[in-house]
C-alpha cells in the first residue's frame, strides 16, 4: 500500500531531488555542440585552400572524402544528412480471407459490424 507521506505534493520552492544536478551544469548535447562549432585552421583537401573551419565542417569533409573513395556507408550518411532519411514503406496484406458465397446476408452484415 502507498505511504501517505509519498502522496503529499512538495511545498512551493521545495525540490523533489535536493541532491540532484547543480545549477549551471551543461548537458552532453550542449558540450558536443560547443566542440563541433569550435573553429580551427584547416587545409581543405577538396579545395586545397587553408581556411578557418568548424570541427563539424572538417568532419563533413572527411565523410565526403571517404564517400569519394567508395565507402557506401559514408555516402548514405551524407545523403541522409542532406536530404533526410528515406521513409520506410510497409506492405500489408489481409490474410483473413472470408468466402462470402456461402454466407447469408445477415451473416455478412454481422461480419461487417464485428470489423468496426
Amino acid at each position: 500500500m502507498a505511504n501517505e507521506q509519498n502522496l503529499i505534493p512538495f511545498k512551493k520552492g521545495q525540490s523533489g531531488n535536493p541532491a540532484g544536478r547543480t545549477k549551471g551544469t551543461k548537458n552532453r548535447s550542449t558540450i558536443a555542440k560547443y566542440w563541433l562549432n569550435t573553429i580551427q585552421k584547416y587545409n581543405n583537401p577538396l579545395t586545397g585552400i587553408e581556411d578557418n573551419l568548424s570541427n563539424e565542417d572538417i568532419m563533413t569533409i572527411q565523410l565526403i572524402l571517404k564517400a569519394n573513395n567508395g565507402c557506401v556507408k559514408s555516402y548514405r550518411e551524407l545523403l541522409n544528412s542532406a536530404y533526410g532519411n528515406p521513409k520506410q514503406e510497409i506492405e500489408q496484406t489481409n490474410s483473413n480471407e472470408v468466402d462470402l458465397s456461402e454466407m447469408t446476408t445477415e451473416e455478412i452484415r454481422q461480419l461487417l459490424k464485428d470489423e468496426d
